[in-house]
């Protein structure tokens, strides 16, 4: 889920289609286990095979309606994109050798030489007829927002090679969201489901064979050269499988065992890897994030008790139980490397733990303690907090840790675990209080669909959020282009932090481990042209 969002707010009424990328990308970071691998060869060659594990199976593999964290991962090995991230979270040229930007157009000039895996030539005019397909309404293809802005409107011109996109509203991250779009020739958009288990691949490989639920085998394309920076082929693995592994301790012990070479491990197996010296490449990520229902009659919708019930909470205790001791306190809302704003929006933002300031903040609002309880107009102050069970253990104590707290001052509190597949259907149904929820994006105009606008079924805004700092801040940013605007973003962001609307806890590292293998990741997971078979 990994996975993400960058539309504006006006453009809220069209984001339904879009939820499930939502939500997978809410619980994606931890939710789905990667695994990286190889066969018994450990010699570094590129004739030697790379296991791919992955948690669950990737539904479909359609690069304009695939939105399962698992099936973007593998995507990225055969699509490639017009531009890359660099470690530092610039731009550096893919399919596109150079770009420039407003914040309303962007025209990005597609090198020559690049061709899909038939030997077609990948043009302007494919690149061109993707933006306009994802961008029609009528596909319902939920990219939209997500790689391409909702008004977008692309035109190509074949003899400079060059491709430009117009909006309607400001789109600040116009050229950074291209590095979600998967590139495929024209001819494959006429019928878009026949890639559901195929390729028409523009990137380094192309799907041979796939057997769902069990495993897909890519093959290493020739003449590859387009990749970030210009880079070539040369020194990938021939062959890459993406082995079903469903079990993160048994990805663990094919790991231990020489089996596989690699895998995302996110739980209490890290600590044998760490014990055998495997090595481990990694990337920080929001873990633990409150949400708070803000619709009339919720709790939440009231400030003072929003504050209150965070100043009871010890949140370094909260995050450190949600981890085992693996995160620290969260800085940023969601945003994950590689992202071009990277300030901290959290610290000093978020009320400190104060239990007695919690209860002159109630009573200041009307509250009063009848007996043991917090009560207003007869009724008692009363929360559930609803978590994903598929977060692990950790969570689950770490939100009847705060169940406890609460309790303990006066608060009716309720646990309510909620399975990943209903989470979805949970904070767009509208019946919770507080919800476990941290959402990973890579870019801040992605946050706004969560924050701002409309609830469902209109929009995305499952809090029902009403944040007039974070609207105007956000609107403002929307004026600049890429980075210029990280100040006012950022500022966006604390707005919601200072409000209580959102609180972020923890952020911990995702580790993929390596064995036989090395590599670099971002968010998305490993980055496919940097993994190489090594000794060992």
């Amino acid at each position: 889920m990994a996975s993400t969002a960058g539309t504006e707010t006006s453009s809220r009424t069209t984001c339904r289609t879009r939820s499930a990328a939502a939500v997978a990308t809410v619980l994606g970071l931890v939710a789905t286990a990667a695994a990286c691998g190889g066969g018994s060869s450990a010699d570094g060659g590129e004739g030697s095979a790379v296991v791919l594990a992955v948690a669950a199976d990737p539904g479909t593999l359609s690069p304009t309606t695939a939105l399962a964290s698992t099936a973007i991962s593998m995507n990225s090995f055969a699509y490639d994109t017009l531009v890359h991230f660099a470690a530092d979270g610039s731009l550096v040229p893919g399919v596109a050798e150079k770009w420039s930007a407003t914040s309303t157009t962007a025209q990005f000039t597609i090198r020559s030489g690049v061709t899909c895996e038939d030997g077609s030539p990948l043009t302007a005019d494919d690149v061109a007829a993707e933006y306009n397909h994802i961008a029609d309404p009528k596909n319902q293809s939920p990219m939209l927002g997500l790689s391409v802005p909702v008004t977008a409107v692309a035109k190509a011109d074949r003899a400079s090679r060059t491709v430009t996109v117009t909006t309607s509203k400001p789109a600040p991250f116009i050229v950074q969201m291209a590095r979600l779009l998967p590139l495929l020739c024209k001819k494959s958009l006429a019928a878009p489901d026949a890639l559901a288990k195929a390729t028409d691949a523009s990137g380094p490989y192309r799907l041979t064979e796939a057997v769902p639920g069990d495993h897909y085998t890519y093959v290493k394309r020739d003449g590859y050269a387009w990749g970030p920076r210009g880079s070539t082929g040369a020194g990938l693995p021939g062959k890459l499988v993406f082995k079903v592994v469903a079990n993160e301790s048994t990805a663990a012990n094919l790991l231990m065992a020489g089996q596989i070479n690699g895998a995302l491990i996110g739980g209490a197996d890290q600590e044998r890897l760490d014990a055998a010296g495997v090595k481990n490449e990694s990337i920080e990520a929001l873990f633990g994030q409150f949400l708070f229902n803000q619709a009339a009659g919720r709790p939440g919708a009231d400030p003072a008790v929003r504050k209150a019930l965070v100043s009871v909470l010890d949140l370094k205790q909260l995050g450190n139980v949600a981890t085992g001791g693996k995160g620290k306190p969260a800085t940023a809302i969601g945003e994950t490397a590689p992202t071009p704003c990277t300030g901290d929006t959290v610290t000093g933002n978020l009320p400190g733990h104060d239990p007695a300031q919690a209860a002159a903040a109630l009573t200041a609002a009307g509250w009063a303690k009848t007996g043991d309880t917090w009560t207003k107009d007869g009724k008692p102050l009363t929360v559930g907090l609803g978590y994903p069970t598929n977060q692990g253990a950790q969570v689950a104590s770490a939100v009847e840790l705060a169940v406890q707290q609460w309790t303990s001052f006066g608060v009716k509190a309720s646990a309510k675990p909620t399975g990943s597949s209903s989470i979805l259907s949970t904070l767009s149904g509208g019946d919770w209080d507080v919800a476990w929820a941290p959402i990973g994006v890579t870019l801040p105009d992605q946050l706004t669909q969560f924050y701002d606008g409309p609830p469902p079924p209109e929009g995305n805004n499952f809090g029902s959020i009403t944040n007039a700092d974070y609207h105007r801040l956000a609107a403002q940013a929307s004026a600049r282009t890429g980075a210029s605007g990280c100040a006012l973003w950022e500022a966006a962001d604390a707005a919601l932090v200072k409000d209580v609307d959102i609180v972020p806890i923890v952020s911990r590292p995702l580790r993929y481990y390596g064995k036989g293998i090395t590599f670099k990741v971002d968010g998305a997971g490993i980055i496919p042209s940097t993994l190489r078979r090594s000794a060992g």
